[in-house]
C-alpha cells in the first residue's frame, strides 16, 4: 500500500502564510493611513485657495482689512498645519516602505516553504514509484521462478 505524503514542516508554512496574510494587513493599513494624510493636506490646500479667492476684490470694491488679517492669520494657521501634515506623510511613507519589506520578506519565508513542500512531494512520488516498480519486480520474480527438483 502506497504511503501517504507527510510534510512535517506543515505547522511551520501555516504559521508564516499567516504571517504573510497579517504583513498584507498591516501594508493595507498603513497606505489607508497615508491616503488619508494625502487627503488632509489635499483639504488644506483646497481651504487654502478658498481664501485667496475670498480675498479677491473686483473693481471699485472697498477693502476689509479686519477680513484680510483675518485671513493672515488663518493661512498662517493652514501653513502650520501643513507642515505637520507633510510630517505626518513622511512618517506615512516610511511605515508604508517597512510594511512592504516586511511583507517582500514574510512572502519569501512562506513561498520557501510552499516550494520546499512540492519538491519533497515529488520526490516521495518517485520514491514511491520506484519501491511499486521493485515490488512488481519481485513478484513477477516470483511468478516465474520455477522450482527445481
Amino acid at each position: 500500500m502506497a504511503a501517504r505524503f507527510r510534510f512535517r514542516l506543515e505547522p511551520v508554512r501555516k504559521l508564516r502564510e499567516a504571517l504573510e496574510r497579517e504583513a498584507e494587513r498591516a501594508l493595507a493599513r498603513a497606505l489607508q493611513a497615508e491616503r488619508d494624510v494625502r487627503a488632509y493636506l489635499e483639504s488644506l490646500a483646497t481651504q487654502r485657495n478658498a481664501i485667496f479667492e475670498a480675498r479677491r476684490l473686483a473693481t471699485g470694491q472697498v477693502l476689509d482689512l479686519e477680513l484680510w488679517r483675518a485671513g493672515e492669520r488663518f493661512l498662517v494657521v493652514l501653513e502650520r498645519r501643513q507642515l505637520e501634515g507633510y510630517e505626518r506623510l513622511r512618517l506615512a511613507a516610511a511605515q508604508v516602505a517597512a510594511a512592504r519589506e516586511t511583507l517582500v520578506l514574510a512572502h519569501r519565508d512562506h513561498l520557501m516553504l510552499v516550494r520546499l513542500k512540492e519538491r519533497r512531494a515529488l520526490q516521495h512520488a518517485k520514491e514511491q514509484q520506484l519501491r511499486e516498480a521493485l515490488e512488481m519486480d519481485e513478484l513477477a520474480i516470483l511468478r516465474h521462478h520455477r522450482p527445481s527438483a
